[in-house]
């Protein structure tokens, strides 16, 4: 194959000039004209390779720039595989994808028949077809004539005729192939072949770049859904209307389809069904009253209940419908469904399996794999809390204390290069308080940190802390940057209006640059103890609560090495009763300087008993960190 002498990164379509000399047909020589290696001038008798050469250009230019605006699986296949097929005449051509590791999924065919497509949506990859063989080997395929292809694969019957087939490759991984066929014994000359791998190539890149966009697509959807779900989640002590909502909000972002069932008295109780169809909504709830679940099936609702472990369903087909069924009208309802994958998990709190949450897919024809499943039971995970602490609203003060220390993080994550230390303790009321604290790790070795309080009282508060600790983790997972973060939080206050104040400190700790970014929204300031034994007040403006500044949030970035320790904290450890706060920040200063050489666990213990006023009835919650 001609090269250029050196190949520069470009883009897919300047990448491929270094094979355009094969496309033309012509043989090795070439002219220079102080640039790219250009074919010579062709001769009165190499017209014809000359016209092919200008038509294949010309046609590879328009796909790739077709594929330039492209921005979805079926507009590239569709580009695709009409320009492959109109380019040498060929009277099939089909494209098909890995779906998961073991499975082929159709995604264009153009030449066959609807009942063709239907059969071959998805099959799995090591059953033999020149499509999955190709993807299996990552190697091209051409049989020319119907013996060449009975010899490979004995049961086709397609009767005379040619295939090709190419792999869609990305870097070294295949991701799917496409395949023409043409009548006939036609052969294919290098030329051609050369044209289509370098389609194949261009298609891959392209569905590469929409792959890519999707994912992250995607997972930003996700976070967004669970930040928005652990709003409602925590909105209401009313768990029923709650879970409705969030019904809601997963139709039909993830599906077509949510049930929410509650155990009451031993049995499945339906307390919320959402449609994409809001004319099926009826159809779901006449075929569960009509066709109760058998309590003993080894699958659905009540095994998830029975056993706490979610199910996936990845592909629904008829004959699983056709063995589910009881009668003719049983089957006849599941069908008008469109079931096409669904997924069952269980909403467990403090060990009880309360209830299950199932999605399905419908008429979206999406198919759940084991992403879809792990966001479910995220979800799951934040309603069943919901509805426990609705439940332990009532209840005694070693409930509430239970409930406070749910929503809190068990243990610190072990981070190498750092030793973290945190400390909560509530008041001596029934009611629980809002302090809250996490310390997350990044893949690049940074460290996020936070302490927050809620203002107020009760399970209300506690509910509001849960929300905006999984509102911090969304947020950080999307851009840990502090003001970025904090402008998100200021964000969702303004689009979901709350009574209550919120306080939060929000730091990230980078070892590589040995430093210390942190933005402040109304919360006491942390404390810097030098390794030295310096203790140092970060200067840094503590800013009105969430929710009610007008102006980006400022960040202070200080120096932060070795040895160094930050304590974040609540009010709770240095107010007092007719004292002003900055006393209290004096006496945190003086503390701090005397916990140098103390383990530090050991010293956020020392530091909390030193400082905390035991007539308040406050909560205090703590969180330590320092650079080995």
């Amino acid at each position: 194959m001609p090269m250029l002498s050196r190949r520069m990164p470009c883009r897919a379509g300047w990448r491929h000039l270094t094979r355009i000399r094969s496309i033309s047909g012509h043989g090795p020589r070439a002219t220079r004209h102080d640039g790219p290696v250009l074919p010579d001038p062709p001769s009165e008798g190499g017209s014809r390779a000359a016209r092919h050469l200008g038509d294949r250009l010309t046609r590879l230019a328009r796909v790739t720039a077709e594929l330039a605006t492209a921005d979805t699986v079926e507009s590239v296949t569709k580009i695709v595989i009409a320009h492959s097929a109109d380019a040498v005449g060929a009277t099939m051509a089909s494209l098909a994808l890995l779906d998961g590791a073991e499975t082929l999924r159709l995604v264009g065919l153009r030449g066959g028949d609807e009942g063709e497509a239907e059969r071959w949506a998805s099959f799995p990859l090591d059953r033999r077809t020149p499509l999955s063989d190709v993807v299996r080997t990552g190697q091209r395929l051409v049989l020319t004539g119907a013996t060449e292809i009975a010899q490979r694969y004995p049961e086709s019957d397609r009767g005379e005729r040619s295939i090709v087939c190419l792999p869609l490759t990305v870097t070294t991984r295949t991701i799917g192939a496409i395949g023409l066929s043409f009548p006939g014994a036609r052969s294919v000359d290098s030329a051609e072949l050369e044209f289509f791998e370098i389609l194949a190539d261009t298609c891959a890149q392209a569905l590469e770049r929409i792959s890519a966009q999707e994912a992250a697509a995607k997972q930003t959807a996700k976070l967004v859904f669970l930040a928005d779900a652990a709003t409602e989640l925590s909105s209401s002590l009313d768990y029923q209307t709650t879970l409705a909502r969030v019904a809601r909000l997963a139709v039909p972002t993830f599906a077509d389809w949510c049930a929410i069932d509650l155990v009451e008295d031993g049995r499945l109780n339906r307390l919320a069904v959402e449609h994409v169809d809001p004319a099926k909504v009826q159809l779901a709830i006449d075929l569960e009253q009509r066709y109760p679940a058998d309590p003993d099936a080894p699958s659905g609702a009540w095994n998830v209940m029975r056993t706490g472990r979610s199910e996936l369903v990845r592909e629904v087909t008829d004959e699983m419908l056709v063995a589910a069924a009881i009668d003719e009208e049983h089957l006849r309802i599941a069908r008008e469904l469109q079931l096409r994958s669904g997924l069952t998990v269980p909403l467990v709190a403090r060990g009880r399996v309360l209830g299950v949450i199932t999605w399905v897919s419908a008429e979206s024809d999406r198919l759940y794999g084991p992403d879809d499943l792990a966001l479910a039971e995220d979800l799951a995970k934040r309603a069943a809390i919901a509805i426990d602490n609705a439940e332990l609203h009532s209840q005694t003060l070693a409930a509430a204390d239970q409930l406070q220390h749910a929503v809190l993080p068990e243990s610190l994550p072990v981070v190498p290069g750092w030793e973290l230390a945190s400390y909560y303790s509530p008041s001596g009321r029934t009611e629980v308080g809002g302090d809250f604290y996490d310390a997350i790790p990044l893949g690049d070795g940074r460290l996020v940190l936070f302490v927050g309080d809620v203002m107020g009282r009760g399970v209300g508060a506690a509910a509001a802390m849960a929300q905006m600790r999984a509102a911090v983790r969304a947020y950080a997972a999307l851009d840990p940057a502090p003001a970025t973060v904090m402008g998100r939080l200021d964000l969702m206050f303004e689009q979901y209006p709350t009574d209550q104040l919120v306080t939060l400190v929000y730091m990230v700790a980078d070892p590589v640059r040995g430093e210390l970014v942190v933005a402040n929204a109304g919360h006491p300031p942390p404390v810097l103890l030098r390794r030295d034994g310096t203790p140092e007040q970060l200067p840094l403006a503590s800013g009105p609560p969430l929710g009610i500044s007008e102006h980006p949030r400022q960040e202070l970035t200080v120096p932060l090495e070795g040895g160094d320790t930050l304590v974040a904290f609540t009010d709770g450890l240095i107010e007092r009763r007719d004292e002003d706060i900055d006393r209290g920040q004096q006496r945190m200063d003086a503390a701090m300087a005397l916990l140098t050489d103390l383990d530090l666990s050991v010293a956020l213990h020392q530091l909390v008993s030193d400082l905390r006023d035991v007539s308040r009835d406050d909560d205090v919650a703590a969180l330590a960190v320092r650079r080995s």
